[in-house]
């Protein structure tokens, strides 16, 4: 239960990317690691590969030294939430909040996003805000909200079984010829 702890001890054990990344004016490692001062290297860049930025970092010219302008302006959406994604992966929080923070990933590179996940932090607890069904499709739990309620709560399956605010999302979301399932 969330209200027996201490609210400190709470917020350490939660990180929270947000759609909108905030980047700072320093190095794109130094961006990362503004989540743990004290991270080596090889910590940042194994949260980088976990995020899908290290391929794009390694191939700037500088790589983990490259300057970030403010706010990221030198850096496309994607990589901006990559970047925050890998800030939030280094402090190895328990809890995992994504809002809407793979928004701007094509879907390949979400996927691998979401492989990586599961096979590096297979015990953290991953909440995740969406709009497309491609995020939360293998979700162990899905809620769907309308109007400011839960509409309905399941699987992919069976929200396509039950839910029609489900199926009409998933429906408008589907590339031509695919079939529904």
């Amino acid at each position: 239960n969330v209200k027996e702890y201490d609210l400190k001890a709470l917020r350490e054990k939660i990180a929270i990317v947000l759609q909108k990344a905030e980047l700072y004016s320093r190095s794109i490692e130094e961006n990362i690691s503004w989540s743990k001062k004290d991270a080596t290297p090889t910590e940042i860049k194994k949260a980088a590969q976990i995020a899908q930025a290290d391929d794009f970092i390694c191939n700037t010219t500088y790589g983990y030294y490259t300057l970030v302008t403010e706010g990221g302006h030198s850096l496309s959406g994607g990589q901006k939430q990559r970047i925050s994604i890998s800030r939030a992966l280094l402090k190895e929080h328990e809890i995992l909040i994504f809002d809407d923070s793979t928004s701007a990933l094509d879907l390949k590179t979400e996927a691998k996003l979401y492989q990586a996940l599961e096979a590096e932090c297979p015990d953290m607890t991953k909440i995740i805000i969406a709009q497309r069904i491609a995020s939360i499709k293998g979700a162990d739990r899905i809620m769907v909200l309308d109007n400011g309620g839960i509409s309905a709560i399941g699987t992919h399956a069976e929200l396509l079984a039950v839910s029609k605010i489900y199926q009409d999302i998933y429906k408008s979301q589907l590339k031509e010829g695919e079939q529904f399932s």
